[in-house]
C-alpha cells in the first residue's frame, strides 16, 4: 500500500496536489475528521482497490494536539504500512494575495482574528507536521501546472526504497527557497553576466557552458559539491529520508547556478533513478 498524507497551510495548493494524485490513480480523501483516520485505514489497508491512497490532513480536520495523529502513525508502523507526509507551504504574503484574489474565508479567520493572524496561527499549529514531513514543497513561485507536475513526477511515481533527488537553481536576489535540504552558494564563481557577449544567455547555453567549464574554480566547486552529495546522500537514506532537495544559488539564478545544477543532474542521473531538475528563475 502506498499511503501519502498531504498537509500544509491553507492557500498553499493542497487541493491541486490532491487532484494531481487523483489523476495518477490515487484514491484521495479530503477533510476526513482526524478520529476516523485509524478506522478508515483498518478498513482499506487490505483491499487492492485502495493500494494507492492519499489523505489530506490540515487545519480543518486537525485539532492541533497531535496525540491522535501520532497514534495513527504508530499504528501504521506496527502494521508495517509505509507512509509519507508531504507538506505544502508558501510565503505569507503570497497566501494573503491568493485569499484576496479568491475571496474565500480562511478556516481560522473570524471577527477577532484577521486573515494574516489566522495564517500565522495555522503555521504554528501545523509546526510539528512541518518538522516531520518527508517532503516540504514551497509553492510561492509555482503555478498550478507546475505543482501538479511535481506531484505526478516526484511523489506519485516515487518508489519507497529509492531516494528522490531534486536539484534546483535559484537567484539569491529573489530569496532563498524554503524547501531546501542542502544549499550551496556559487556566487564566488566568475560571473558570465559581466561578459557583454554572455549576458543574454543562460547556464544552459553552450556559450556560458564553455566559459564556466574553462574556469578552474568552477571545476573545483563542482567537484566539492558532487563529493559532498555523494558522501552524505546514503546517510540521509539510512535515516529514513525519501526526498532530498539540493538548491544551488547565484545572484540572479540564470548563469552559474543553472550551469552547476545541470552538471549535477547529469552526474547523479547515472547513480539514482529519481533525479529531478528545476530552474526557479528561468
Amino acid at each position: 500500500m502506498k499511503l501519502i498524507f498531504v498537509s500544509g497551510r491553507s492557500g498553499s495548493g493542497k487541493s491541486s496536489a490532491l487532484h494531481a494524485l487523483e489523476d495518477c490513480g490515487f484514491y484521495c480523501i479530503d477533510n476526513l475528521p482526524e478520529p476516523l483516520l485509524l478506522n478508515l485505514l483498518d478498513a482499506i489497508s487490505n483491499s487492492s482497490a485502495y493500494e494507492n491512497t492519499a489523505i489530506s490532513v490540515d487545519i480543518r480536520n486537525f485539532d492541533g494536539s497531535h496525540e491522535q495523529l501520532n497514534k495513527t502513525f504508530e499504528a501504521l508502523k506496527k502494521k508495517t504500512i509505509e507512509y509519507q507526509v508531504i507538506f505544502l507551504d508558501s510565503d505569507e504574503d503570497i497566501i494573503v494575495k491568493r485569499y484576496n484574489a479568491s475571496r474565500r474565508k480562511h478556516p481560522l479567520s473570524s471577527d477577532s482574528c484577521s486573515l494574516r493572524e489566522a495564517i500565522q496561527l495555522e503555521r504554528k499549529i501545523l509546526g510539528p507536521l512541518l518538522n516531520n514531513a518527508d517532503l516540504v514543497v514551497d509553492t510561492s513561485t509555482m503555478s498550478v501546472h507546475e505543482l501538479r507536475s511535481l506531484m505526478r513526477n516526484r511523489v506519485a511515481t516515487h518508489k519507497t526504497n529509492e531516494v528522490s533527488l531534486l536539484i534546483q537553481s535559484f537567484g539569491f536576489k529573489y530569496g532563498v527557497p524554503s524547501d531546501s535540504d542542502l544549499m550551496f552558494d556559487v556566487r564566488c564563481l566568475p560571473n558570465p553576466y559581466w561578459e557583454p557577449t554572455l549576458r543574454n544567455f543562460t547556464g544552459r547555453d553552450q556559450e556560458v557552458v564553455d566559459f564556466l567549464s574553462a574556469q578552474q574554480t568552477t571545476k573545483d566547486m563542482l567537484d566539492d559539491i558532487t563529493r559532498f552529495i555523494e558522501t552524505w546522500t546514503p546517510h540521509y537514506q539510512k535515516s529514513g529520508r525519501a526526498y532530498i532537495t539540493v538548491s544551488i544559488g547565484c545572484t540572479g539564478g540564470c548563469h552559474r547556478s543553472v550551469y552547476i545544477a545541470e552538471q549535477l543532474k547529469q552526474h547523479f542521473s547515472a547513480k539514482y533513478s529519481e533525479v529531478h531538475l528545476k530552474h526557479t528563475q528561468l
